[in-house]
C-alpha cells in the first residue's frame, strides 16, 4: 500500500528554477543527481537559519522519485524543519513542478527526503545549535 501523496506542498518555498537541457540524463529527463542538489541547497536555507550559521549535510533519508522532471519544468523546493537535536537538524524537503505543457498552475509533487545537517564551527567540529527561540 502506498503513502498518499497531500495535493499541497508542506513547508517553506525556499527554491524555484528551471529545468535546462544540459541536466538531462541519457533518456532526456532531469537527472536525479541535479534534483538531488537542488533539494540539499532548499533544505540548507532552514537549517543555517535555525543554526545561525554553518552546517554540513551528513544524511539524505528516504528520498523518494515521485515523478520524472522534463526540459522546461518550473521546479519549486519547499521545506520545513521536523527535528531539532543539539547540534543537528532534520528538514523534509518536497520537490514539486508545473510542467511546460500545462496550462494553468497545477503543481505536482515530484520527489521527497528528510535531510540531516549537523551546525559546525570553524574548524569543521560540530557545535551546540543555539537556544530555540518560542
Amino acid at each position: 500500500m502506498t503513502e498518499p501523496i497531500s495535493s499541497d506542498p508542506e513547508g517553506q518555498l525556499v527554491g524555484r528554477v528551471i529545468a535546462m537541457p544540459a541536466d538531462t540524463n541519457p533518456e532526456g529527463d532531469i537527472f536525479g543527481g541535479w534534483l538531488l542538489a537542488q533539494m540539499d541547497l532548499a533544505g540548507a536555507t532552514p537549517a543555517f537559519e535555525l543554526a545561525e550559521g554553518r552546517c554540513v549535510t551528513i544524511a539524505l533519508d528516504g528520498m523518494v522519485f515521485h515523478q520524472p522532471v522534463s526540459v522546461g519544468d518550473e521546479v519549486s523546493t519547499y521545506a520545513r524543519v521536523v527535528k531539532r537535536g543539539r547540534t543537528s537538524i532534520r528538514v523534509h524537503v518536497e520537490a514539486w513542478k508545473r510542467s511546460r505543457n500545462q496550462t494553468g498552475s497545477e503543481l505536482v509533487r515530484v520527489t521527497e527526503g528528510v535531510f540531516t545537517y549537523v551546525a559546525i564551527d570553524d574548524e569543521r567540529r560540530p557545535r551546540l545549535l543555539p537556544p530555540a527561540q518560542d
